[in-house]
């Protein structure tokens, strides 16, 4: 008598397969497996979602060719947490199941952590009342959700840690999420030293075997606390008691490949189905998050106060309007004051490489790279040209290609730049730049992050790796050198970005004194998110933000939907995405809900072009979370793309470039 596996396969096609199981396989085939299969030409990865002794086909099926796992990888909570992404994330159930399941063949060891003995170890022995109420209240669990709403420095982080204790005390499991960008070794050390490494760490520099020992350790239940990047959401636990999101507001936490899951979003489905708790934290929550906490949604505890003693730094806004150089007058005086105290200072500037773009000061021309349609991005480190998006290359040029003019020249300024500028005004400090280039080399960030914990760099210049989750004593300066770089981008989140990260950037001074101070140096010293950020008005920014949403009708009092359609063929993508809005236009005109969803616009994206792809989008807006959804799930069950056009959703877009 066979026996047939159902399985998904990570492929757009919302249906599963039905293969039979050749009878020596008969024992291995169980649900939670992969296992290899014949598809159309070509053999592919299988993710076994059910097994049955029966199945009536009108046709031949074909034989599993061969099981990758020996033991099951994921249970029925798994499964159905894919079936809930399918539907709200408008995927297959095999594209969520795919991309939850570590891609390793077989476990290898994972690097070990070395333990240091200093202060971000040792337990804090001494609970602020804040502190205390906080951990009583989520115990308690009369909500099921919570905000930890605290300034840096209020320890929000011993919070989490006291509650993953007395969770996993109780037989339950914790999933402790943080953005990639601070699950440093820091954290890991600290958790791995105080949990007597009963952890499982999951960060991207993990290899595919490595995570998938991690997985396995989590699922025959040797570990039930689990850290990690947004991935590790999918964490196979059993009995999960809590999930932890830390920096709730990070953009980080939202994938940017299909299927495009939100880990908070999918944090409040699983604790849903599981019975769980989910608690989030940060100093600048999202305004999706804050409109939650406003209708009384989620269970909002405060910190008010910095445990390490500190107080809040004193912030202050200069104009660059006149200013010759990167760093100001005003902040060059301060650094001097700072290093003469012997006392370390943190640079900030969201661009890396030395330049914004090449231009031509006759004609305008400016250099673009020929596959985005975005300027290139010059760093003189390598005397390259550089696009940020797909990686091209070239030499910089002298003359203007369109006019041949002399007169060219470089717009904007970089992390390079700044370091360039930095050292000529301070030739005896110590100074190291981290960014993405920089990084590159293996354990270079790490090496830097430990020198200037123990106090042998002076002065340290970054992007946003330097910006968030790191505690550093000595730290008596701030300077952020340009706080306009995120305001003029085209998007109605840019102002709350802004006014968060100047928030966040702005935590890292003072932790431990009140000597703390932050420069912020913007060429907009009225714009709001620059004067709320000022006077240190958190609660004031985010009630008028969430008003000017209402009344320009976006989230979080809107859904919106983002469709991205990409492809060689610029005249084939544009009317493959004038046909798709009729058909959008059609199924609104028949929908009988109310308010009915619109169309808010069918147009090039605002980068058209990405890696020779020519890119259209349609965008989609309802009043209310379901109306949107619902159309687009309608029109897309019906819809399939021409060859060589490709189709991405995007529910509750973070970005729309």
């Amino acid at each position: 008598m066979s026996k047939f596996a159902h399985l998904v396969l990570d492929i757009p096609l919302k249906q599963s397969f039905t293969y039979a199981i050749p009878v020596e396989m008969e024992s291995f085939v169980i649900v939670g497996v992969r296992v290899v299969v014949p598809f159309g030409k070509r053999e592919m990865t299988g993710y076994v979602i059910g097994v049955t002794d029966s199945f009536e086909a009108t046709y031949q099926l074909k034989d599993i060719k061969r099981v990758i796992d020996k033991e099951s990888l994921y249970g029925e909570v798994s499964v159905s947490l894919a079936l809930w992404m399918s539907r709200f994330y408008l995927c297959s159930q095999g594209e969520a199941l795919s991309m939850m399941i570590p891609g390793g063949r077989r476990d290898s060891s994972t690097p070990a952590l070395a333990v240091e003995d200093d202060e971000t170890i040792r337990e804090v022995m001494n609970l602020s009342t804040d502190q205390q109420k906080a951990i009583s209240a989520i115990l308690a669990g009369k909500a099921s959700m919570y905000y930890l709403y605290g300034i840096t420095g209020s320890g929000k982080s011993e919070v989490f840690l006291r509650c993953t204790e007395a969770m996993i005390e109780q037989g339950k499991a914790v999933i402790y999420l943080v953005p990639e960008i601070t699950l440093t070794h820091q954290l890991a050390r600290q958790v791995t030293n105080r949990f007597a490494n009963k952890v499982a760490i999951l960060h991207s520099a993990l290899t595919p075997s490595q995570r998938l020992k991690q997985w396995k350790r989590i699922k025959s239940g040797e570990v039930l606390f689990a850290i990690g990047a947004r991935s590790a959401v999918f964490a196979p636990f059993e009995n999960l008691g809590m999930i932890i999101l830390d920096e709730e507001h990070e953009n980080s936490y939202k994938s940017g490949n299909t299927p495009r899951y939100h880990a908070r979003q999918v944090a409040q489905q699983r604790c849903r189905e599981e019975g769980a708790v989910l608690v989030m934290g940060s100093a600048t929550p999202s305004l999706e998050a804050w409109s939650m906490i406003q209708k009384g949604q989620v269970a909002e505890l405060r910190l008010d106060s910095r445990v390490g003693g500190g107080v809040p730094p004193k912030v202050s806004v200069v104009d660059m309007q006149g200013e010759k150089h990167t760093i100001s007058k005003r902040l060059l005086q301060e650094i001097k004051a700072v290093l003469a105290r012997k006392k370390q200072v943190i640079l900030f500037l969201n661009r890396r490489g030395f330049s914004y773009f090449f231009h031509c000061k006759s004609c305008g021309y400016d250099m673009q790279c020929p596959h985005c349609s975005v300027s290139l991005t010059f760093h003189q480190g390598k005397g390259e040209m550089v696009c940020h998006y797909c990686g091209y290359r070239r030499k910089p040029i002298q003359v203007c290609p369109e006019c041949h003019s002399l007169d060219v020249g470089y717009s904007g300024f970089g992390t390079e730049m700044v370091e360039q500028d930095i050292r000529m005004f301070f030739p005896q400090a110590s100074i190291e730049r981290l960014d993405t280039d920089s990084a590159k080399d293996k354990g270079h960030m790490q090496e830097v992050l430990d020198r200037f914990r123990k106090g042998e760099l002076d002065i340290l210049l970054g992007t946003q790796m330097v910006a968030k989750g790191l505690n550093f004593p000595g730290v008596e300066l701030v300077g952020i050198v340009l706080a306009d770089s995120g305001m003029n981008i085209p998007d109605f989140r840019s102002q709350e970005r802004t006014f968060s990260l100047l928030m966040q950037v702005s935590g890292r001074a003072g932790r431990y004194n009140d000597q703390g101070q932050v420069i912020i140096q913007t060429f907009h010293p009225d714009n709001a998110a620059v004067q709320y950020a000022l006077h240190r008005e958190v609660d004031a920014f985010f009630d008028q933000e969430l008003t000017m949403r209402k009344q320009t009708g976006f989230p979080p009092h809107t859904r919106l939907i983002n469709l991205v359609l990409r492809g060689r063929n610029k005249e084939k993508v544009s009317s493959e995405a004038d046909k798709l809005e009729g058909l959008f236009e059609a199924a609104i005109r028949s929908y009988k809900g109310k308010p009915s969803p619109s169309v808010l616009c069918n147009s090039e994206c605002p980068l058209e072009k990405i890696a020779s792809n020519w890119r259209h989008h349609l965008l989609l807006m309802g009043e209310d979370a379901s109306s949107a959804h619902k159309v687009v799930a309608h029109v897309l069950e019906h819809y399939s793309s021409p060859s060589g056009v490709y189709i991405e959703v995007d529910i509750d877009p973070l970005q729309m470039l």
